[in-house]
């Protein structure tokens, strides 16, 4: 059994998988590496990502409508279940008292999706009509009157032009998550176990395979004094830079892996009688070609205690994987392996690379024009530009196009199991739970076949290994338990 753990990157996925670990094998050694000065300053930070709690109901991406005219819902229901693990795991943290206060970081909102036009509120009843037939959806509104949506969304419907047609379906029970506040309460509990060890300001430099074990050069960014740390497993959650120690690491598994990093920038609301109108998340349709972390939303927040109005985001390009990273991060990347499929990924994807610079290129005035097309009323004097976070879409080797750009999170582990690395972005932070079971089934396979393991997990994650779209009366078990656990009635 690994028992020596070296787990980069103090974000929302290191920190849930080193709650894992403790969990399932209390006397393991675990150390954390950051290079920055505290957890959570990267994609897990409220300000740098979406904190929607993505859970399938409002983000319209993931239901693709099909040449048949029907609508696909299998990745909205994939999404949605994870984040019901999500749910569970951060249940059973609060309930055996080892994070307090969910409302630190969790809160009921409301998930809307709304569109305008004939074709699209065609659409949107197509899938209101796929939604209402999976359990999962069963609470799921729809409605194309004016005054019933005005209840729902006022500033989205005040002064909307009468003759345009507008759809919107709601789901009660979506929430808006804060990823920074829960990854410090997660690393609070950590730090005060043994054989916990978190290194903030330090950066891994090098990773390189010792017989069966890892030599991971690690540099104090205060007094620039490097160390060797030896490892039995590292767990690569990096945000952008994972791609980047990947690398290093010359895993076979990691070969012709490439980043597309993409940048991202939000229209913070300034007027707190705008911000106290607004109570939900309400998503549009994306632009032809736009990345998943790009489908515009009118989006409350609950931000450290405040209540907080976004709308965005808006993207970017920037040469940076992370936000806080190098503007040489894209071209230290580059290997002879990867060339390939960054530049077949780029040729397929041209809709993409206009689209980001179309963003690029936006004025004040073009940025306030997209808004009002979700709040009419808006005024530009109550609104500033802030900085989102840095994402890397990952591109990969194809046999057929060369390279295709995947819009997903990829785990990608050694055939020894003793190295697993995460890249890629959207739905990310909410699907974290599901993403580290999965990690621990690729690099732990025989530990979780156990029955210690199977019984710990399931303890931890009562619907683990069944369906709950297949199983409406555990749904509602696990839905009402999570709801009175995380005070979300």
């Amino acid at each position: 059994m690994k028992k020596e753990i070296v787990l980069v990157g103090a974000g929302i996925m290191s920190a849930t998988l080193a709650v894992f670990f403790k969990e399932l094998m209390p006397n393991c050694k675990i150390t954390i590496i950051e290079r920055l000065d505290k957890p959570a300053q990267e994609s897990s930070n409220a300000w740098n990502n979406a904190g929607t709690g993505h859970s399938g109901f409002c983000e319209l991406n993931y239901c693709v409508e099909q040449p048949n005219g029907t609508v696909d819902i299998k990745k909205a229901t994939k999404v949605t279940e994870q984040f019901e693990v999500s749910k569970q795991f951060w249940s059973y943290l609060v309930t055996n008292n080892k994070i307090q206060n969910p409302q630190d970081f969790i809160h009921a909102t409301p998930h809307i999706s709304f569109v305008w036009g004939d074709e699209n509120v065609a659409y949107l009843t197509k899938r209101f009509e796929a939604m209402q037939q999976n359990p999962l959806y069963q609470n799921i509104k729809f409605s194309t009157d004016t005054n019933e949506l005005a209840s729902w969304m006022p500033l989205v419907m005040k002064n909307r032009n009468p003759e345009i047609p507008v759809a919107a379906t709601k789901m009660e029970i979506g929430c808006d998550v804060n990823f920074g506040a829960l990854t410090q309460k997660m690393m609070d509990y950590l730090a005060a176990l043994e054989n916990v060890s978190i290194k903030y300001n330090h950066e891994v430099k090098d990773i390189q395979k010792e017989n069966n074990l890892w030599k991971i050069e690690i540099e104090d960014l205060q007094n620039e004094d490097t160390s060797i740390k030896t490892a039995d497993f590292v767990f690569i959650g990096a945000g952008g830079a994972s791609l980047l120690l990947l690398e290093k690491s010359d895993i076979k598994e990691g070969e012709g892996y490439a980043g597309f990093p993409v940048s991202g920038q939000w229209l913070k609301c300034k007027n707190p009688s705008v911000i106290e109108k607004h109570a939900a998340k309400v998503y549009g349709k994306a632009t032809v070609g736009a990345p998943p972390m790009s489908v515009p939303h009118l989006d409350t927040r609950i931000i450290d205690g405040k209540k907080e109005l976004l709308f965005g985001p808006f993207a970017g390009f920037s040469t940076k994987f992370l936000k806080n990273g190098s503007y040489l991060d894209l071209i230290k990347s580059l290997e002879f392996e990867n060339i390939i499929p960054l530049l077949s990924a780029g040729w397929h994807n041209l809709a993409l690379t206009k689209y980001l610079v179309k963003q690029v290129m936006q004025s004040d005035e073009e940025r306030i024009e997209a808004l009002r097309e979700y709040y009419p009323d808006a005024n530009p004097e109550d609104w500033e530009l802030l900085e989102a976070g840095q994402r890397v879409q990952v591109i990969k080797k194809d046999e057929e196009q060369g390279g295709v750009l995947e819009f997903g999170t990829e785990v990608i582990t050694n055939s020894k199991g003793n190295l697993a690395a995460l890249l890629g972005a959207s739905p990310g932070a909410s699907t974290t739970v599901a993403i580290m079971i999965d990690v621990l089934q690729k690099c732990f396979p025989d530990a979780m076949q156990s029955s210690i393991w199977q019984d710990k997990i399931k303890e931890m994650i009562p619907s683990f290994g069944q369906k709950l779209a297949e199983n409406p009366e555990l749904l509602a078990q696990v839905r009402t338990k999570t709801q009175q656990v995380l005070e979300l009635e």
